[in-house]
């Protein structure tokens, strides 16, 4: 039966909320409010908070004594009014991976829903708005009920980050949550979960080494910290060396481990199984998701009613329906093609090339004329992005672009996106910085006097040039306007502003206008998918 718990936090007083940021601009308001206080007021107020590079900043500090992150987490949930004893009835589904648990998530999440069941979902990062992160039946949850737990959660945490995920499903009485683990799984917050029914590993790979470790073992450790006794655990097939590692954790910490079968393996009474995620990749993520569901349904309330021989047809809806924003996703806008996968780390780029390859080539052999291929990237934190690009030279872009993950080149209500801890300065460096990668990758040379100059602070409305095939833009809006070249309807939209660029940078567009088709490979970031998707897809405006 759904849990009945609801959370007790007491209304905040309008008057005494503390430290609602100086720098919020008049624009950041909607009329929704709740005791006076606005949507866009608690994310320009969130956004205040420790960012993920902050966050990861402080775990470096502190990896000496890494438990003080979980002892922390207890402490913020008991100030938030719950205990971590209330966490053991949310029936929690917890996924870590270095590569596809957001999607594992997403399919495990997708096929309970098709059984009938109230879901609860918690992944992170968002890509454009903020409430994506917290999803109640496939839905981000409602600016108004945000805002309402937002400040009555800041009321007591607010010199701290807030994590709204559990008070939340437990309000909203939900029959289980799909738990998406931030970084690792040992000490990652999420890891406060004493109880669930069922753990999953997606796919291992190296990726923030200066938190779980430099080499794949030492991140294999961290990931199967999620284990618990006597909970049963999946991971999907892994090289020797992590799935050694992941066995003696499992065995260490009393929890029984499988590894799932690939998907061609399951029974189906209608041919293949269909995802509603492109890419071969997604296949293992598929069936651990299978594995899973099933768990939680056999140990949940449906014993005996699933094994080999049954039929996957309520499977295979969930599967096939599934929907994960951002990742192998096309979008089709007349004559311009839009790929979108946040690929941000080697492995993911290795399969993002692959997918794009396969379906980029699809498209043109029914597009009837020329088509020409842009690539649209950008990279931050410590991502290795002169290894990233190296993959993408075999894609044959006719244009590299590259932008920061700012989506428009003046100020406006886009608070969940804005980031108030790096420098434009510093974010249009290192675009220069992957600008140069991808010319001497290519075998171009460097051109003196071409370095786009910054003024402190400000925004330039112009496009740099560095050669005839790659170009730095100041926004998100300014890179598609210029690749699309006002044949996306979308973007032509009169409520979009046209950001001018140079003559020259005009000139150079000339193949993008001629062409049949316009292919665009968007990926390195998906902050810098988010920000793609907030210009493309209006349901994301809502």
């Amino acid at each position: 039966a759904p849990i009945k718990k609801v959370c007790t936090v007491q209304t905040v007083n309008v008057a005494a909320v503390p430290n609602i940021p100086a720098q919020r601009s008049l624009t950041c308001k909607l009329a929704i409010s709740t005791n006076g206080l606005y949507y866009l007021d608690a994310v320009c107020t969130l956004n205040t908070l420790q960012t993920n590079a902050c966050a990861l900043e402080q775990v470096r500090r502190e990896r000496g004594h890494p438990q003080l992150q979980l002892q922390a987490m207890r402490g913020f949930l008991e100030r938030a009014g719950l205990v971590v004893e209330e966490l053991d009835h949310l029936n929690i589904i917890h996924v870590t991976g270095t590569k596809g648990k957001g999607s594992t998530c997403a399919f495990t999440e997708q096929i309970l829903r098709s059984y009938g069941f109230r879901t609860g979902f918690y992944s992170s990062p968002h890509l454009v708005q903020v409430r994506e992160r917290i999803r109640i039946n496939g839905k981000p949850i409602g600016k108004e009920l945000f805002t309402k737990y937002f400040w009555q959660v800041y009321g007591r945490l607010y010199e701290t980050k807030v994590v709204l995920s559990h008070p939340y499903c437990l309000v909203m009485q939900v029959d289980l949550a799909v738990i998406e683990v931030g970084i690792g799984g040992a000490y990652d917050c999420t890891n406060i979960i004493r109880r669930p029914w069922v753990c999953g590993i997606a796919s291992l790979g190296i990726d923030h080494t200066s938190i779980l470790g430099d080499t794949i073992e030492k991140i294999a450790w961290q990931k199967g910290g999620i284990f618990k006794p006597g909970v049963p655990a999946f991971t999907v097939k892994q090289p020797d060396s992590p799935m050694v590692v992941l066995k003696e954790r499992a065995k260490e910490i009393g929890c029984p481990l499988w590894v799932c079968p690939e998907l061609e393996e399951y029974p189906a009474d209608s041919g293949p199984l269909r995802l509603g995620l492109a890419g071969h990749h997604q296949r293992s993520n598929a069936s651990l998701a299978l594995q899973l569901s099933h768990s939680w349904l056999q140990r949940r309330c449906l014993p005996g009613r699933w094994d080999n021989s049954t039929s996957l047809s309520s499977w295979a809806v969930g599967l096939e329906e599934t929907e994960w924003p951002g990742r192998t996703q096309t979008l089709k806008h007349g004559p311009v093609t839009y790929f979108l996968d946040g690929a941000h780390t080697t492995r993911s780029m290795l399969a993002c090339v692959s997918w794009f390859s396969e379906v980029a080539s699809q498209h043109e052999r029914t597009t009837g004329g020329p088509v020409v291929r842009v690539l649209l990237f950008n990279a931050t934190g410590e991502r290795d992005s002169a290894a990233m690009l190296k993959l993408l030279v075999p894609c044959h872009f006719d244009f590299a672009v590259f932008c920061p993950n700012i989506t428009e080149a003046i100020a406006s209500c886009n608070a969940d996106q804005q980031n108030f801890n790096v420098s434009v300065e510093n974010m249009l460096t290192r675009c220069l910085d992957n600008q140069r990668s991808w010319r001497l990758l290519n075998g171009q040379e460097e051109k003196p006097g071409d370095q786009l100059l910054i003024s402190r602070n400000v925004l330039p409305l112009v496009a740099a040039e560095c050669c005839s095939k790659t170009l730095v833009f100041p926004c998100i809006l300014s890179a598609l306007q210029w690749l699309s070249q006002g044949r996306d309807s979308v973007l032509a939209h009169p409520d979009k502003r046209v950001i001018p660029v140079k003559p020259s940078v005009t000139a150079k567009a000339a193949p993008l206008r001629d062409a049949t088709g316009i292919h665009v490979l968007v990926a390195g970031s998906l902050h810098l998918v988010g920000g793609v998707l907030k210009h493309l897809d209006p349901s994301f405006a809502s």
